[in-house]
């Protein structure tokens, strides 16, 4: 049945490849949940090892949020944009896949440069990491697309419906940002409860959205790696949403109960 949904595999390399990136990210979710975060936003700080060797201690050197989390996203928009060049052609799909991909991150630049407020600093070592794993992630989904080119169409088309949906998370993630960015005064630094939206039900709505943008860029792209990318995003920003709870509930005593990490009601 799943074989109706998307692309015959262009060879078992890309097979290899779709395994390893969804057990990447279902690690990095797990990692979160046990302790070991990726140092930024809330947890930017933990994790420090002042026994380091050298090498270490360079990945541990500390960056700005604003040029941290430029460092995230800019390589993969830059990627989106270089696609039009390397491949001006393929057809709606690939136009589409194409446009989502840049859009994404794109969205993601313009928030960090005029959008995002910040408090404390990212270290480099996460920085360069989540920026390699999303300049990766953009690079291979693209070419895969590519590959696909002249193979025969998936018998159920949701390049449409993977537009609509994309849409909608795009932008519940860039309201709910821009709900975070409210909180704080110019030159506050603290962090408060969030407020309006979905953010009375989840305390990560945000990361909901993000969710529900890559599941749309993988109806749209219908391969393999693009849903492996999709539910491995998904398991890393679960684990993520979960330890974001847990950080709430241990500031904030008044910090409603009822209100979940990611799904409403659910979890």
């Amino acid at each position: 049945m799943f074989q109706s949904f998307v692309f015959e595999e262009p060879s078992s390399i890309i097979t290899a490849i779709s395994v390893i990136i969804f057990l990447y990210l279902a690690y990095l979710g797990i990692s979160e949940i046990a302790g070991k975060h990726l140092q930024y936003s809330k947890f930017w700080n933990v994790n420090t090892n002042s026994g380091s060797s050298h090498s270490s201690n360079f990945m541990q050197g500390k960056l700005s949020s604003k040029i941290g989390m430029f460092m995230l996203y800019a390589p993969a928009c830059l990627m989106g944009f270089a696609s039009f060049l390397m491949y001006p052609d393929g057809g709606t799909r690939f136009m589409l896949l194409k446009s989502a991909v840049t859009i994404h991150f794109l969205k993601r630049v313009l928030e960090v440069l005029f959008i995002h407020k910040y408090s404390g600093g990212m270290i480099l070592g996460s920085a360069l990491l989540i920026s390699s794993s999303y300049f990766m992630l953009a690079a291979v989904m693209i070419y895969i697309q590519h590959l696909t080119l002249g193979y025969m169409e998936p018998e159920v088309d949701l390049k449409f419906i993977g537009l609509l949906i994309f849409l909608v998370g795009i932008s519940g993630n860039f309201y709910h940002h821009y709900l975070l960015s409210k909180l704080r005064g110019s030159k506050e630094k603290g962090y408060k409860i969030p407020q309006g939206g979905l953010f009375s039900m989840v305390i990560c709505p945000h990361y909901l959205f993000e969710i529900i943008c890559f599941i749309g860029i993988s109806f749209i792209s219908q391969t393999s790696f693009s849903f492996c990318c999709a539910v491995g995003v998904a398991l890393y920003l679960s684990g993520r949403s979960y330890v974001t709870r847990k950080w709430y509930l241990s500031k904030f005593e008044n910090f409603p109960k009822n209100v979940k990490a990611l799904i409403p009601f659910v979890f």
